[in-house]
Formats: C-alpha cells, structure tokens, sequence
C-alpha cells in the first residue's frame, strides 16, 4: 500500500484523507478515535490516535480563543473589557467527546491542557463526562440515594473515578464542590485507591466554607457495627481545612495585618464552617454507634476562636448525651468542657441551667453567667448619673468578648491601630508641650526686664488667657483684686523658683 509499489496508492491516499479532511473535523476525529479503540495499539503506532487527538485539542482551544473575542466589549469609558455575563459558545465540543472511552478521554484531556484550555471547560467536560460513564448516579448526586453496587461495573467506575480525579484542574472553584463530594462518595463506596481519595478530600478542605450540610453526610459503606455516616472522613477534610487555613495565615506579612476590615476573609470561612461542623454533630449525635473520642475529635479541630456562639454545640451535645443515656459522669464533664457557657444566647442558657443531662458543675457555670448577665442588665437600667461608669463597663466586657472571638490576625491588627491611634496622640501632647515652653520663656524673660505692678499685672492677664488654665468670662477679671494679684505672684514665684 506504499507508493514503492504504485503511484497514489492507499497509503498516500489515507495520510491525505486525515490531513485534509479529518484533522480539520471535530466531529470527525472523535469518531475515527471510537474505531480506533479496537484496533491499538496497531493505530498508535501509525500514530492516528496522536493526530486526531492533537486535532482535538487544537480545535477546542481555537473556539475558545475565538468565544473570547466574540465576547470583548468597549465600556462606557472607552476602555476594552471582558463581557462575562454573555453565553459562552466555545465549549460545544464538550458532548462530542464524552463518547470516547476512558483512556482516549484522558489523553485528549492532558493535550486540552498543554493548550492553554480554560480550567472552567475542562472542569465542565469532567462533569458532564461523569454523568454519562457512571453508572451509579444517584449515589453520586443523589446523597441520600442508596443503591447497591453492581460487580460486574465496579472495576470501570472506579477507572472512571481515578481518572477524573486525576484530570481535576488545580484551580479552585473550577468544578462545583457538590460535584467532589459526589466522586469523593462514589470513591468511597467502589473502594478507590488512598491517593484518590485524600486528593479529593484536599480539594474540598480549601473550598468548604461553600459546602453544606447534606454534602458532608457521606454514607458509611463498612461493616453493620460501624457508624451510620462516614465520620473518619469528614474529619481528615476539616484537619485539611485547619491546616489550609493555618498555611495561609503563615504566608501572610505584616501589611495584611494592618488592614483596617473587622474581619479577614479566613475568619468569615471559620464563621461558616463551625455552623456546618454544629449542625453536623448534631446530625449524627442519635447514631448510637458513634463514640465519645470520634465526636470530641470533630468538635476539636477547629479552633477556640471559630465560633462565636456555643448554642449549635451546645445543642449537639445536649442530643448526644441524650442519646447515650448510659455514659459516665467522668464522660460526661468531659464533653461539657467543649462548651464555653459565657458564649451561650440568653435561651440556651436559661435552658442549659435546666437541663438534667448537664453534670452539676457545669450547671454551676451556666448559674454563674446567668447571674453575670442579669446584673449587667439591672445596671444598664440605672438613672442617668451612673450610666457613664456602666457603660464603661459594659464596653469592657462586650470589647473582651469580642477579643476572645476574635482570631489572632484580627486581634494584632486592632492592636496595631490602637497603637497607632496613641502615638499620634502623643505626638499632639509634645508639641503642646513644646508650645507651653516657649511661652514660659517668654514669660520669664519679661519678668528679668521690670518687677513693677504694672508689668505684674499684665503678666497676670498673660496666665489668665492660657488654655491650659482656662479663659475667664467676667469683666471683673479685667481689673484683678489685691487678694488675685498676691496670689497669681506667688504662683508666677513658684513657677520661676522650679524653672531655676
């Protein structure tokens, strides 16, 4: 078939029919890439696939570059921006290539990348791939599905799921995190490799502040004595959270601190992920199988400073020990030291102080703050000439909490304005310092000159319009009586004998 044998024979005539018409065809590679699957790796070596694949790539990348353009705008002011709101059209090619099994799919994906195809689009393809080859969707989309695990399909899905994984773009937000959870499910449920599944829980780690309570409720797939949920891996994906959030802070400098928000955007993350943590404690408190040290071990990974409010951890333990009415005394104090009782709201208190699941100590606590709160509010309704010290008072505790709230950047930062805010007052303070001493200089170089009444006198006038002793508002001040001027000389004696 080669032309050694004859002119224009069948050789030359397919390595036309690729370059001319089948490279230039999206829709065309993908399907000599379907024949192609039975016939490797004969067609590999005559390097088809690497051509069509390349093809593809290509082409993608090219309608992304020409979507962009079509979506570039002038502004009001004249200047060339990006319209992002408008209709993407560049990703068409994402269902033509969700027919190609999975090997060729990860080789077209890996070439997309080298690229420079947006993370977004191959995020978007990875989705809808997905949903085409997995077989299992509800348990993938579906958290509260159950379905049972087809055999004879377990090996492919879980090729499916190593390779997805494995393709996920570095960036974040770049796939919907319902969607990782759903891989991280189904990888835990087809018993996926290790590696994959602390990739995924990785990823979802940096991005948790966006999850929400049904994403975290990963069904347990082991034997019957174990718990309802997965609790073991819900917890690595807070420990990688914490430590994301820790590296973050370590990478951040000094200007960062001075910044003048009352709150950093990691602090906000921590706020929404111990209202997830809450909520998710107390849905799998009642699960009778779970234990102390598991429940303590999720309650402790974040941070003292994460929560602001102890009512959804109160609430949670408050079900756990309700659950688990035969726990020890020594157990039960245990878990109450995870609450701090000042945290709690006016009802959670009035309802931890009765509430016969506490241990007694804790009880005491909870009497202790309570009577703490009712006497601020009894001072706050007193007459008008003690309301300077009780508000004074109540700044103090309300600036206290605020402080324990608070994260360790926060709290540097308001040091460092509070510092800032003193020294520009002393800087004020010196130069009126600096002023009150040029003008005793003058003062005393104008009693050396005269010692007379009259010169007395005005000198006395001199003092009395000072700021610092304040302006007289009478016009007998204007003639001063013998009893003021002897006094106002002895001060002025006085004043000069110390100078000296």
């Amino acid at each position: 078939m080669t032309e050694e044998f004859s002119k224009d024979n069948l050789g030359s005539r397919a390595e036309e029919y690729l370059e001319s018409i089948v490279c230039k065809n999206l829709e065309m590679c993908v399907e000599v890439l379907q024949q192609c699957e039975n016939l490797l790796p004969l067609a590999d070596e005559l390097k088809i696939v690497s051509r069509c694949i390349d093809a593809i790539a290509s082409k993608a990348c090219a309608e992304q570059i020409a979507s962009s353009f079509s979506r570039l705008e002038y502004s009001s002011s004249g200047r060339l921006h990006m319209n992002r709101q408008a209709k993407c059209d560049g990703d068409w090619w994402i269902e033509d290539i969700s027919v190609i099994r999975i090997d060729l799919y990860q080789r077209v994906m890996t070439a997309m990348k080298c690229r420079g195809v947006r993370p977004e689009s191959i995020g978007a393809s990875l989705v809808n791939y997905a949903q085409k080859e997995l077989t299992k969707k509800s348990s993938l989309w579906n958290p509260s599905g159950h379905t049972n695990i087809d055999l004879l399909s377990t090996d492919h899905e879980r090729l499916v799921v190593e390779t997805i994984v494995s393709l996920l773009p570095v960036e974040k937000l770049a796939v919907p995190i319902t969607f990782l959870f759903g891989l991280l499910r189904s990888a835990v449920m087809l018993d996926c490799s290790i590696a994959c599944r602390l990739d995924l829980e990785r990823r979802i780690g940096s991005q948790l502040d966006i999850a929400t309570l049904d994403d975290l409720l990963i069904p347990s797939f082991r034997h019957a004595g174990d718990t309802l949920f997965d609790v073991d891996t819900v917890q690595r994906i807070l420990v990688n959270f914490s430590q994301q959030d820790d590296s973050e802070d370590d990478m951040d400098d000094a200007s960062v601190f001075e910044s003048d928000s009352p709150h950093s955007p990691s602090q906000g993350a921590l706020f929404k992920v111990s209202k997830l943590v809450d909520n998710y404690l107390a849905e799998i408190a009642p699960d009778a199988n779970l234990k102390l040290a598991k429940f303590m071990a999720i309650a402790e990974t974040l941070p003292t400073h994460a929560r602001t409010i102890h009512d959804g951890l109160y609430r949670a333990i408050d079900i756990y020990l309700k659950a688990h009415q035969g726990l020890p005394d020594a157990d039960k104090k245990k878990i109450c030291k995870l609450i701090d009782f000042q945290k709690l709201s006016q009802e959670a208190g009035a309802h931890a102080a009765q509430n016969e699941r506490l241990p007694l100590q804790s009880i005491v606590q909870v009497l202790y703050f309570e009577q703490l709160r009712l006497r601020n509010a009894l001072c706050c309704s007193y007459a008008d000439d003690d309301r300077k010290p009780v508000n004074h008072q109540s700044w103090r505790i309300s600036s206290s909490a605020l402080s324990a709230a608070m994260s360790p950047k926060d709290n540097y930062a308001s040091l460092r304005r509070e510092n800032r805010e003193l020294k520009l007052e002393l800087a004020r303070m010196r130069m009126r310092l600096n002023d009150l001493e040029k003008e005793h200089v003058c003062m005393k170089r104008d009693m050396a000159k005269s010692s007379s009444r009259k010169f007395m006198s005005s000198f006395t006038k001199k003092i009395g319009g000072l700021s610092l002793f304040g302006h007289s508002s009478s016009r007998g001040s204007r003639s001063p009586s013998r009893q003021s001027y002897r006094t106002d000389s002895k001060v002025i004696e006085r004043t000069c004998a110390s100078t000296d």
